[in-house]
């Protein structure tokens, strides 16, 4: 009888174990493939964003161009410095933005990971302790 009991036991906790590996990999494989979406997305919106920065200072330098011949060169000057001082803060900014995005993927991950491996870890311990 205290044999049956012990198989059960065992039965039940390699069943539990099993259970709760399977759903520490299916968890970390989804947010694996969300931060990787997530990430894709991202740099998308990147790509399109500097796009948009390098059309906007493409017209507005055939802009400050094309007054250069009607305009005094100090205007031209200040319509530069003003591409400048508009234009490379807001490419700053997305790259900055794409870096914070970026680490905390990988920060995410990370953590997934590690909290995976440790309740893998411990589970194997219960199994053998039992």
């Amino acid at each position: 009888m205290v044999i049956v009991e012990y198989v059960v036991a065992v039965v039940v906790v390699v069943v539990v174990v099993v259970v709760v590996v399977v759903v520490v990999v299916v968890v970390v494989v989804v947010v694996v493939v969300v931060v990787v979406a997530v990430f894709v997305v991202v740099v998308f919106v990147v790509i399109v964003v500097v796009i948009v920065f390098v059309v906007i200072v493409a017209v507005l330098i055939v802009a400050a161009v094309n007054l250069a011949a009607v305009m005094e060169k100090e205007v031209v000057v200040l319509i530069v410095v003003v591409e400048v001082v508009v234009v490379v803060p807001g490419v700053l900014v997305v790259v900055v933005v794409v870096v914070v995005v970026v680490v905390v993927a990988v920060v995410v991950v990370v953590v997934v990971v590690v909290v995976a491996v440790v309740v893998v870890v411990v589970m194997e311990a219960m199994i053998e302790c039992c």
